[in-house]
C-alpha cells in the first residue's frame, strides 16, 4: 500500500487531497457526556460542532450546534441523556488520502456541513467543510502554486 503525504510539497503532482483541506479536530467529547453538558461545552467554545469519541479514542460522529437546538430548553431529559443517544452525523468518515473533489461531492450528496476525517485506527485527525474543500480545489490555498503562476 502506498502512503500519500498529508501536505503538498513543491515537487508533488496530483489532485488535492482531504489532508490539504482539513482543519484540526480540536473539540472532542465522550459519548457518555450528558446533553446539557455538551450544550455548555459547545457554547463556551463558541463552536459549531463537536467530535464524539469512544473510550478508546475512535471517532463515533459529529454533533452540530443545530442538532442540539431542540434540547436548549433544559429538562430532566437533557440532564440524563448521553450525547451519543441523540441524532448526530455518523460514519463513514473521510480519509486523509481521499481526493478533495470526491469528498466535496460526497458532502454535497449527503447534505453535510462538516465531515470528520479519521486515520487508519478510526481516530479523528481533522474536520472538513465545503468551504475548505472549495478553497483547496480552487488552488487559492497553495502559496507554492500561486508563486508558480
Amino acid at each position: 500500500m502506498t502512503t500519500i503525504p498529508h501536505h503538498r510539497t513543491a515537487g508533488q503532482a496530483g489532485p488535492p487531497t482531504v489532508a490539504q483541506a482539513m482543519r484540526p479536530a480540536e473539540l472532542r467529547i465522550d459519548t457518555d457526556t450528558m446533553v446539557d453538558k455538551a450544550i455548555d461545552i459547545i457554547h463556551a467554545a463558541d463552536a459549531d460542532h463537536v467530535i464524539l469519541h469512544a473510550e478508546d479514542g475512535r471517532c463515533l460522529g459529529v454533533v452540530r450546534r443545530a442538532q442540539l437546538a431542540p434540547y436548549r430548553t433544559r429538562s430532566w431529559y437533557t440532564a440524563r441523556t448521553p450525547i451519543g443517544n441523540i441524532t448526530h452525523d455518523r460514519g463513514p468518515f473521510a480519509r486523509p488520502e481521499m481526493p478533495a473533489a470526491e469528498a466535496l461531492a460526497t458532502m454535497r450528496a449527503r447534505g453535510m456541513r462538516v465531515w470528520a476525517v479519521t486515520d487508519e485506527a478510526g481516530r479523528a485527525v481533522g474536520l472538513l467543510t465545503p468551504d475548505s474543500l472549495r478553497t483547496v480545489l480552487s488552488g487559492t490555498h497553495d502559496p507554492l502554486g500561486a508563486a508558480a503562476a
